[in-house]
């Protein structure tokens, strides 16, 4: 089969597609035919040799979807031929079959297509882990999404409006702008304004906003923390640097600052997580917005523009 592997670490351009084994699977293990892998930031960190690299060669991707197409003994999760989601793998996604682990596999509701199964791992997992399990959102509650125009934001905004909390987006781009609100959003603003923060305030009519989803803490960090409710949170899921911070913002206002990481989820967490995710699926809550699709080969490419400004719903890659 043919599969992306990176032999050592570096720029996206030592990512090369290659003609590999087919895969067998072992005991309570799947293998998944791909039909569509996605592309996240943290892909880009492993390819780099900056993130928890694995030992080389490699296939980059956690996400992907596709039809089960061989069982391993003991699997009684899923079964041959059925459409599911693949959120982390034993193999890599960026292939044409990917391996996981029985509980790394997840059906795939009809009403969504491959292409937004290969966006469910670590975006709407991260987002929904953010909303639900770190800063624990109460109905009623005004959140503000960082970044809402990206895979992760756009999960954020489906996931906190259908709980039914005040939705603020912010984007970069007009365009950006336009999708958050399409998605569900009450309120969007251009996040490069310097007068953003005081329009935040204005809309809470001064009292701030009780929970902030934090995509790039290294820049909007130290703002966050004046644009907070009294015991506000802010759950911080991206950052590319160091920021100095006025922990007095943090005192007065006694405020969390909360870490979140897909790959700490407990057993029972990561269960809860993708029960969450495949019933919002199917109830048509969740949406995963498709930015652009690009053949397996592509995926320097697809690693270039995933860590591009002004982002615009997921980038997925076609085997």
């Amino acid at each position: 089969m043919q599969a992306i592997r990176v032999h050592e670490c570096g720029g996206p351009e030592v990512m090369r597609l290659e003609e590999i084994p087919d895969l067998t699977p072992g005991p309570r293990e799947v293998v998944v035919r791909v039909k569509a892998a996605g592309v996240n930031p943290v892909d880009t960190y492993i390819r780099a040799g900056a993130y928890a690299t694995p030992p080389l060669p490699f296939t980059p991707g956690f996400d992907a979807a596709g039809e089960v197409e061989a069982l391993g003994p003991e699997v009684t999760r899923v079964a041959a031929g059925q459409r599911v989601y693949v959120a982390g793998s034993l193999s890599g996604a960026y292939a044409r079959q990917v391996l996981c682990e029985e509980t790394q596999v997840h059906p795939l509701p009809l009403r969504a297509s491959f292409a937004q199964g290969a966006a469910l791992g670590i975006p709407c997992g991260i987002a929904y882990r953010a909303l639900f399990q770190r800063a624990r959102v109460l109905a009623g509650e005004t959140v503000l999404v960082h970044g809402a125009s990206g895979g992760v934001g756009t999960a954020a905004v489906q996931l906190a409006r259908a709980a039914g909390l005040r939705v603020i987006g912010t984007g970069g781009t007009p365009r950006g702008r336009e999708l958050a609100a399409n998605q569900g959003a009450h309120h969007v603003l251009d996040h490069h304004s310097p007068a953003y923060p005081d329009e935040i305030l204005k809309l809470t009519g001064g009292q701030g906003v009780d929970v902030i989803i934090e995509l790039l803490a290294n820049v909007n960090l130290a703002k966050d923390l004046k644009m907070l409710a009294p015991g506000g949170r802010v759950v911080v899921i991206g950052c590319r640097g160091s920021v100095e911070i006025d922990p007095r913002d943090a005192m007065s206002r006694e405020a969390a600052i909360l870490g979140a990481l897909i790959f700490l989820a407990t057993p029972k967490e990561y269960a809860a997580i993708h029960a969450g995710l495949t019933a919002a699926l199917d109830n048509g809550t969740l949406r995963p917005v498709i930015g652009q699709e690009l053949p397996l080969k592509d995926a320097p490419r697809a690693h270039q523009k995933v860590m591009e400004p002004g982002a615009y719903g997921k980038i997925i890659l076609i085997p």
